[in-house]
């Protein structure tokens, strides 16, 4: 969906890594390794997302690091957009509100790093989940996204252990 409006790969994947996450930062060397390109093309269109306003950056030490800027008027937008095209949107639209024993889904792995994957993981939190129906509203989705999805599902008892496992996780919806 996003590369038929926006014919930069380049800005594609930088939309999904400030987006996904806006906590996530950046600075130009690492997302020229992280993305396999010359920094040349990273740093035009940091520069173009900047100069829009879309991206604010700081200096820490004698790294230029970047962040979406939470506070554009188009932050939201962008936002659901990028949502949208990674699948996570249908996901809570098509599975999430239908069951109803869940209580909080959080993303992790790639997709809570700002990177798009072919694969969607999950943290489900929740008790009594019909797991054989929430598990068929899942390939559905699967199909419609044309991702995998993982996932796991916790009891509420165990929403502690989230934080303390080191990754990143990023929650995405709460009843």
């Amino acid at each position: 969906m996003l590369d038929s409006l926006i014919t930069s790969k380049t800005r594609i994947k930088l939309l999904l890594k400030f987006f996904l996450n806006a906590s996530t930062k950046a600075y130009l060397r690492g997302l020229a390794e992280e993305f396999g390109e010359s920094t040349n093309s990273i740093r035009l269109e940091l520069n173009h997302l900047e100069e829009a306003g879309l991206l604010k950056s700081e200096s820490e030490g004698n790294k230029k690091v970047y962040q979406a800027n939470s506070a554009h008027p188009l932050f939201h937008d962008i936002r659901n957009l990028v949502l949208k095209h990674s699948g996570i949107t249908q996901i809570i639209d098509q599975v999430v509100e239908k069951t109803g024993d869940i209580e909080k889904v959080w993303v992790k792995g790639d997709f809570a790093r700002g990177k798009d994957s072919d694969t969607v993981e999950l943290v489900v939190m929740g008790n009594h989940i019909n797991a054989a129906y929430f598990n068929s509203l899942l390939k559905k989705v699967e199909d419609l996204i044309k991702r995998n999805i993982r996932y796991v599902i916790i009891s509420s008892d165990s929403e502690a252990q989230i934080n303390h496992t080191g990754a990143q996780n990023l929650l995405i919806w709460e009843k």
